[in-house]
């Protein structure tokens, strides 16, 4: 099977040295391999994500020597896909509507004896909307009251029987519970789907058959996987790798301003010393 790895980044800022090193891996797995490599900008909120940072995304790239294979996806341009899978799950009865807002939850985690955290510290939704009878969530959602749809983690997962794994390579099959997220957010009140619909649907879609990723994105597999059952997608092989990071060890992100790509370029930096950066923290990978 012809290998096919993928960068994703959301075009929210300018890309740092932690996506080259990302890309680098995904670009060079797939080059290596005579696959192809894939370039997808995740840009479906659109309060963040912004025309100039996604043609900068693919300024940085084609300067550090990276090329992709076919047209670049924008999911912003797939929203009645995105669509159309949450009308599969809630014609199973795996979705339902959730009014809440964030400071409702946390008043409501606040009162429950339930673990308050997911998987990567994302507060636990306590259910309170699945509670609510039918008849009431209709009237809501007819009104025009703003919501979110969230997947019935207990439903999903008694409509997916069997024991949920995923491949890492250098482990092999790793068993996977997704129960820890609980009922996760899939289609946003501000935002027509999440990151975690989006990307299970598009590595489906694109044939990807090998997903390179920051081990901070390892806990949303048990997740991803679940997904891809529910839908019947295949399941591609994983390769979860180390961050880059400061000085300080602190993981490189945006909000903390890590020096960008583009300002690198700026100040005359050439593209073979990113690379050689990128390389002395990952020189298994790159």
């Amino acid at each position: 099977m012809q290998i096919v790895t993928r960068f994703a980044p959301s075009p929210t800022g300018y890309l740092h040295l932690g996506h080259a090193g990302a890309a680098l891996i995904a670009w060079r797995r797939a080059r290596e391999a005579g696959g192809r490599f894939l370039l997808r900008l995740e840009d479906i909120d659109p309060g963040r994500c912004r025309p100039d940072y996604a043609a900068a995304i693919l300024e940085d790239l084609a300067w550090l020597g990276l090329d992709w294979d076919g047209e670049v996806r924008r999911q912003s341009a797939h929203l009645d896909e995105y669509r159309a899978v949450v009308t599969v799950l809630a014609g199973r009865g795996l979705v339902y509507p959730c009014f809440c807002t964030r400071a409702d939850i946390a008043r409501e985690v606040a009162a429950s004896s339930l673990a308050p955290h997911g998987p990567g510290g994302t507060l636990r939704y306590p259910g309170t909307c699945r509670r609510l009878p039918a008849a009431v969530r209709a009237a809501r959602v007819a009104a025009g009251e703003p919501h979110a749809l969230r997947l019935d983690m207990a439903r999903a997962l008694a409509a997916a029987p069997g024991r949920l794994c995923y491949e890492e390579e250098g482990e092999g099959e790793v068993a996977c519970d997704p129960g820890g997220f609980g009922d996760v957010v899939l289609t946003r009140k501000d935002a027509p789907a999440s990151y975690h619909l989006c990307v299970t649907h598009d590595d489906a879609l694109q044939g990807v058959t090998l997903v390179t990723r920051g081990f901070d994105l390892r806990p949303a597999t048990a997740l991803h996987r679940l997904l891809q059952e529910l839908m019947g997608w295949p399941r591609p092989r994983y390769a979860h790798h180390a961050l880059l990071t400061d000085a300080s060890g602190r993981r490189l992100a945006k909000r903390d301003g890590a020096a960008t790509l583009r300002q690198l370029r700026a100040d005359g930096v050439a593209p073979a010393e990113v690379w050689a950066r990128c390389r002395s923290v990952l020189p298994d990978l790159i």
